[in-house]
């Protein structure tokens, strides 16, 4: 790709754009390397990674990349040898956990459904390192510092050092409690100096101490004293800070070594993890640019739909529509200065460049580039001082490194062809470049005032004519760019607006040829029903909108017809199952009825059984006569005896006793026999016993330091949301039914997004605000399953 045409599209500017998108450094140190790619199937590889970050903003609204950190110089260090302090190790498990989370909310996608095959790639290669983690976050405390727990041994020595900083206090306090030395004192303070305790003792008094001086105060009034009682207890005091210095060395050493051991594996994760925030960099630049993924072809073909200039304001910026190496190679823009032709030219350009970024352009839809081997671009005042060439030989001197390399692959850029010279000789040597260049297969666009160039687009096939419109009532350019009408001059109409005599303007309309005359009519008559045919455009497509709204207004009232449709087959069944749970009823008390008389030692009669079936028979809803759809099913209607089954008469359950007849069984429901029609029965499904969910037990060595809150006031947002998803993790593993999150009011940012995360949370059964006795507006209360 031609760096000069780089360099004069700002192509820079775009890319710094894009780092303000990035969530850390990996992601702008990839976009700091980015350039355009050459190949088709490179190109649409980076627009199908740019896809798919965006559909994942759509669907989830952001992409939880949180404490990530670019750690390969601490990585590559600890491979070596080298010892990490503890901040650079507490990024390695920040960056360990950010990708494993990462890792999680994208299977989490998959799971339900949503395919996202780039990113799914990406996570499989991110290796959890959770040992690691474990090992660093228990040794190292949020703040960077080692904690007590990174070993007994550290621990058994801060104990003993704090047991010898107390007495050592509680001595030099003594001395400032006495009312015989507080005379002596500058200030009733313990203070320490060259990490020794000592006393602030006035200098008059220096003998009366004793002891060894340390500092002074800048006035000298002050000695800073360490009397000499107390100077074998802060000798013990640096030999056990000492013994902690070397223990907390040993300590980070080992972890050091633990990393040094993984250093390909995490280095594995940075690499996928920064190839995450480019992609979700530049799903997040598209959002702002209200950007879309272009078609990309190798053909040559540009179809550009209402096309936006990303650097301009993106609310007033006129849109251009163009199209490029279909019906034609070469585009010939004519037209007044400042009308815009170069932001045309520019546009074009800087979009191609951006689309072999695999960035999103903004432009509507459907919107399609070509991929270019190399891009030229001659545009602006390139007059060069230090060689002293003349506007004109600057830019030829870049028409001609141009033409040496120019092909078929190729967009090639002009603008103001042939401008800085005498009229007619720069018309005839722009021309004969443009042939030079058409003739080489290039694609090309160029700007030109020359009015021998309007005429050029006629005598060619592949050549197309364009101009930026201007409206000489306003005496402004509207931007619009009109493809197949060239541009005209409208001095005339100009220079009448702005009050210049009649006569005059007459006067020069004569000295004007029969042939320039009927080209300027022309060129109005193209104009005027340019115009007329986008007015026709734009009312089919207001039309169109009222016919999309007539039917977007029909399916409404269609899907409300379906909701009440809805409701009342809703309805119907629910009196269904009423009149059934009321025959049901009714079954229950005669069954009921015959065993209270069984059980008085009553004999049932024959014509008590004929009631009691004909009080079933009654009991059973009567059917409204419709239609039955014929069931394709065969009953079945083979039944073993001792099975259990559904008499569908009565709707109760009994156990077949015998096989009457091929198409007659004897049942018995509770102490009742009768026969049934085989046609009446229905097999009962036997139900699979669900086993019993298996309760989580608190871990004695993973959740033991776990409290059942959590206090994030104070903490950076990204960093909050990372602790609470990890202190959620450990919660469950100790066995907390209940735990409380302190976020504190402020702005209600945190709140909210602490909220989001738990209504999310896989672990969470259900949140509520806390109560006045617990915290109130500052506290989220969360029921974990």
């Amino acid at each position: 790709m031609h760096g000069k045409a780089i360099r004069v599209l700002e192509l820079s500017k775009i890319l710094d754009m894009l780092k303000k998108h990035a969530s850390c450094s990996l992601g702008a140190g990839k976009i700091a390397k980015l350039e355009p790619a050459v190949s088709l199937e490179e190109v649409v590889s980076r627009q199908e990674r740019t896809n798919e970050g965006v559909k994942v903003l759509r669907l989830k609204g952001q992409a939880p990349l949180g404490g990530i950190r670019d750690i390969r110089p601490a990585v590559k260090r600890s491979e070596i040898g080298g010892m990490l302090n503890p901040e650079e190790l507490l990024d390695i498990a920040t960056t360990i956990y950010g990708g494993r989370r990462f890792k999680r909310f994208v299977e989490g996608m998959i799971e339900d459904g949503i395919e996202v095959p780039v990113l799914g790639m990406i996570v499989a290669e991110i290796d959890p390192l959770q040992d690691l983690e474990q090992d660093i976050t228990y040794a190292i405390d949020d703040n960077g510092k080692v904690s007590d727990d990174a070993s007994p041994a550290l621990k058994t020595i801060r104990q003993h050092l704090r047991t010898l900083e107390s007495r050592v206090r509680e001595k030099l306090e003594s001395y400032i409690r006495s009312s015989s030395y507080q005379k002596m004192l500058s200030d009733a303070i313990v203070t320490i100096r060259n990490d020794r305790f000592v006393l602030p003792v006035k200098q008059e008094y220096r003998g009366s101490f004793g002891g060894m001086v340390h500092d002074q105060s800048s006035s000298g009034a002050t000695l800073f004293i360490e009397p000499e009682a107390i100077v074998a207890m802060n000798n013990q005091v640096r030999e056990e800070k000492a013994k902690e210095t070397r223990e907390i060395e040993r300590i980070l050493r080992e972890l050091s070594a633990k990393t040094g051991e993984h250093a390909q594996e995490l280095l594995l994760n940075v690499e996928q993890l920064a190839e995450v925030d480019f992609i979700f960099a530049k799903a997040r630049f598209a959002a702002q640019l209200k950007a879309t993924s272009p078609i990309v072809n190798d053909k040559g073909y540009i179809k550009l739909r209402s096309g936006r200039h990303p650097l301009l304001d993106q609310e007033t910026v006129v849109p251009i529509s163009v199209e490029l190496g279909g019906d034609f190679q070469s585009l010939v823009i004519t037209g007044p200065n400042t009308g815009g032709k170069t932001v045309t030219l520019k546009t074009i350009g800087l979009l191609s460049l951006m689309a072999q970024c695999g960035l999103h352009i903004p432009a509507e839809e459907e919107s399609e580039m070509a991929v270019f081997e190399s891009i030229y671009a001659d545009i602006g005042d390139e007059q060069s001082i230090e060689q002293s060439l003349s506007t004109f030989s600057s830019h030829m001197v870049n028409i001609v490194e141009i033409l040496k390399h120019v092909n078929r692959d190729s967009l090639v850029l002009f603008d103001e062809l042939g401008a800085g010279t005498d009229p007619q000789e720069g018309a005839a040597l722009a021309i004969s470049i443009l042939d030079y260049a058409f003739a080489r297969g290039a694609r090309i666009v160029a700007t030109t005032h020359y009015s021998e160039l309007k005429a050029y687009a006629y005598n060619r096939d592949g050549v197309m004519n364009a101009s930026v419109e201007f409206d000489v009532q306003t005496l402004r350019p509207t931007y619009r760019l009109l493809v197949g009408v060239p541009g005209r001059s409208n001095a005339f109409e100009i220079s009448k607006r702005l009050g210049l005599e009649p006569k005059i303007i007459d006067s020069a309309r004569a000295q004007i040829s029969d042939e320039d005359n009927q080209i300027d009519n022309m060129i109005r008559s193209l104009e005027d029903n340019q115009k007329r045919a986008e007015q026709e455009m734009a009312e089919a497509r207001e039309i169109r909108k009222e016919a999309e709204k007539l039917k977007a207004d029909l399916e409404n009232e269609l899907e409300k017809l379906e909701s009440q449709k809805v409701r009342i087959f809703e309805k119907a069944r629910e009196e269904a199952e009423f009149a059934v749970a009321e025959a049901q009823e009714t079954a229950e008390e005669v069954i009921r009825e015959l065993r209270e008389l069984q059980k008085s030692g009553g004999t049932i009669k024959e014509h008590r059984l004929i009631e009691a079936k004909k009080k079933l028979e009654n009991a059973v809803p009567e059917k409204k006569s419709k239609a039955q759809p014929k069931s394709t099913k065969k009953a079945n209607t083979d039944f073993a005896p001792g099975e259990e089954v559904k008499v569908l008469t009565f709707g109760q359950k009994g156990f077949i006793v015998e096989k009457v007849s091929s198409k007659e069984y004897q049942v018995q429901i509770g102490i009742m026999k009768m026969n049934v029609a085989a046609s009446a029965l229905e097999k009962v499904k036997q139900e699979k016993v669900k086993p019993e969910p298996r309760s989580f037990v608190k871990l004695s060595g993973g959740g033991g330091n776990t409290r059942p809150e959590l206090d994030l006031r104070g903490k950076r947002f990204e960093d909050a949301m990372i602790e609470v998803d990890r202190y959620l993790d450990e919660a469950v593993m100790a066995g907390f039914h209940q735990v409380s999150i302190i976020h504190g009011k402020g702005t209600g940012a945190l709140r909210s997004g602490v909220q989001d995360l738990l209504k999310n949370h896989r672990s969470v059964k259900s949140t509520r605000m806390g109560e006045a006795g617990e915290g109130g507006g500052g506290v989220t209360v969360a029921v974990l399953k």
